[in-house]
């Protein structure tokens, strides 16, 4: 269990790696952010289509897989509205004064709540076998790297202090772990929950990848967002052969 916990630790802390790279050698490329966006694309929707979906239905049916995948789907969606529609965070994306600052907290905010799900994936892939729940690390620590380079990003352009951004992207990295441990709880109250948890995350997984990662990849640059896509995609297969 503590191992699980820790595994999510480091796939949290990965956030961190992307702010560093921010704080010590200032804003990334155009180019490549698009590259890292791309990978992380490759690499999640990979792990969804390769091991996610597939062990959902090998210790499940094809019912609870549809029906977990769709919930993903759901959940990660009513999470984007509520960011987005919550009159609070409104208020703060309307205001001009200030206006970095705010959408680094927005973007924190973000991601931290669709880390949750993300700690919930790596528990219940290693609940299934330590192959995929070793692959869903890797999967969402290269993922959280450009995480962390946009919310640094509108900070440090507000004048935010290092080490206090650096606080902030920790903070955020501790809610991987705990859906690990969430996750684990869950797995634990009912073993066959397994298989929907698993297609939970691949819709969750989903989600993230349609709604966010490449659209934002692609707007960048479409030739290095093709180029970290497909590099991606050759990582988690050679991983899935390997591991």
């Amino acid at each position: 269990m503590n191992s699980i916990i820790f595994n999510g630790f480091v796939a949290g802390i990965a956030t961190l790696i992307g702010s560093f790279f921010v704080l010590a050698l200032g804003t990334p490329s155009h180019k490549f952010f698009s590259f890292m966006l791309g990978l992380a694309t490759g690499v999640m929707l990979t792990v969804t289509i390769v091991d996610l979906v597939p062990s959902a239905y090998y210790v499940s049916n094809l019912t609870i897989t549809l029906t977990g995948f769709l919930l993903g789907l759901l959940l990660l969606a009513l999470l984007d509205k509520l960011i987005t529609n919550f009159p609070p965070i409104k208020r703060i994306i309307n205001k001009k004064e200030g206006y970095f600052l705010k959408m680094g907290y927005l973007i924190a905010i973000g991601i931290a709540l669709h880390d949750l799900p993300e700690g919930i994936a790596i528990a219940v892939g290693y609940s299934a076998t330590d192959n995929l729940g070793l692959i869903i690390v890797l999967a969402i620590g290269i993922h959280n790297i450009p995480e962390g380079m946009a919310t640094t990003v509108p900070l440090k352009i507000a004048g935010m202090k290092n080490r206090n951004i650096l606080l902030i992207i920790f903070l955020i990295s501790l809610v991987t772990p705990l859906g690990a441990y969430l996750g684990l709880v869950l797995v634990s109250i009912s073993p066959k929950l397994i298989g929907l948890l698993l297609a939970l995350a691949g819709g969750a997984m989903t989600f993230i990848v349609s709604s966010e990662l490449w659209p934002e990849a692609s707007k960048y640059n479409l030739a290095f967002s093709y180029f970290g896509a497909i590099l991606g995609i050759l990582i988690i297969i050679a991983s899935t052969i390997l591991i």
